[in-house]
């Protein structure tokens, strides 16, 4: 099956420090993590080369979904690379057939980077190897997550941040 990579770029009127607190800090992660339908319950964060990451997305159902991965490299305000994996809540890595994707890869992999624009910040996401058929859901996925970010973003005064 053929894999594809995403790629979103999205520019938010917000300075690059607050976007990346958005992006890295647990508490403000949750407000935003995941598609229009989901919750995020419960974010760790261990944002240093070689710390990890364990996520709870949650449907409107109740069915949690766990992902985690390893920081690869972290750039403060630049870059974030890491791996991408589904996972139980223990953050022992799952094969994603157990969340109903048969042919996905165990590990992929996620770049974030963060760009001054003026007094905006252009985000974009690389994530590799997504098998074509679950392409669209992803990227829709995403997409919904970038705009619940946005939300989050308008509704925070950054004098309030401490940025």
């Amino acid at each position: 099956m053929l894999n594809k990579t995403i790629t979103l770029t999205r520019v938010f009127d917000a300075p690059r420090e607050q976007v990346w607190r958005a992006w890295t800090d647990p508490e403000r992660i949750k407000l935003w993590w995941g598609p229009k339908a989901f919750t995020a319950p419960s974010i760790k964060n261990d944002l240093r080369i070689g710390g990890t990451y364990l996520y709870a997305m949650k449907d409107a159902e109740g069915k949690l979904y766990w992902s985690t991965g390893t920081y690869k490299d972290v750039r403060y305000l630049e870059k974030i690379v890491a791996t991408d994996s589904f996972a139980d809540e223990k953050g022992h890595i799952v094969s994603p057939a157990e969340y109903g994707m048969p042919n996905m890869k165990d590990e992929l992999e996620l770049t974030v980077t963060f760009e001054d624009k003026g007094n905006q910040t252009k985000l974009t996401i690389v994530h590799k190897d997504f098998p074509a058929n679950y392409f669209d859901q992803c990227v829709q996925g995403w997409n919904e997550s970038l705009d619940k970010l946005d939300d989050v973003l308008r509704n925070e005064r950054p004098a309030e941040l401490n940025l």
